[in-house]
This record gives structure tokens, sequence and C-alpha cells, in this order.
């Protein structure tokens, strides 16, 4: 009876050893096969990332282009005569600077032009 239950032992510490190795064999070909999905993935977005940075550049390509071709824009306007008068012109300008017309800078610009600095 002794070699019965030895036997037994024996038999069962094997089963467990093979039964533990297979679950081992099994766990790590799923690790293997959830980090092949996942570089999958990772490559797929790092794809997708590129061509819209390719969409986007070529996007600004054909703006830039475009804005190329474009006409120069219209000549400015000729200065006025010099027997006009400066105060209404500069009046004018100061509305459209309160108006909102004219940013600072360009007001300052273009009070200097009137003022000849």
């Amino acid at each position: 009876m002794r070699r019965m239950r030895r036997g037994g032992l024996v038999r069962v510490a094997a089963t467990t050893a093979v039964v533990a190795g297979t679950a081992g064999a099994v766990s790590h070909h799923q690790q293997q096969k959830y980090a092949g999905q996942q570089a999958a993935a990772d490559q797929q977005a790092q794809m997708e990332q590129m061509a819209q940075q390719q969409a986007y550049q070529q996007q600004q390509l054909e703006q830039m282009q475009q804005q190329q071709a474009a006409p120069p824009p219209p000549p400015a306007p000729e200065p006025q005569a010099a027997g006009a008068d400066l105060t209404a012109q500069l009046q004018q300008l100061a509305q459209l600077h309160t108006a909102g017309v004219l940013s600072d800078e360009e007001f300052a610009a273009a009070k200097a032009k009137l003022l000849g600095g």
C-alpha cells in the first residue's frame, strides 16, 4: 500500500508539474500574441500620424503657392497734393484709429508719413 501512495504522490506531483508547465507556456504564448498585436497597432497609429502630417504639409505648400501666384496688392494711393489740408488728414486718421479701423502701429506710420518723417 505504501507503493501506491508514493506512486500516487509522485503521479500527482508529475501531473501538477505538467499542468504548471503547460499553463506557463500558454501564458507566454498569449503575452507574445498581445505584444505583437500592440506593436502592430502602434505602427498603424504612427503611419496614420505621418499621413496626417504629410497632408498638413501639403496643404501649407498649396497655400504658399496660391499666395505666390496671387496678383500683387493694388498700389498705395497717391499722396495728396502739398496744398491739401494737413489738419483734416490728421483728423481723418484719428477718426479711423478711434473707430478701430487702424491699429496703433498703422496710425503711427500714417501720421509719420503725413508729417514727413
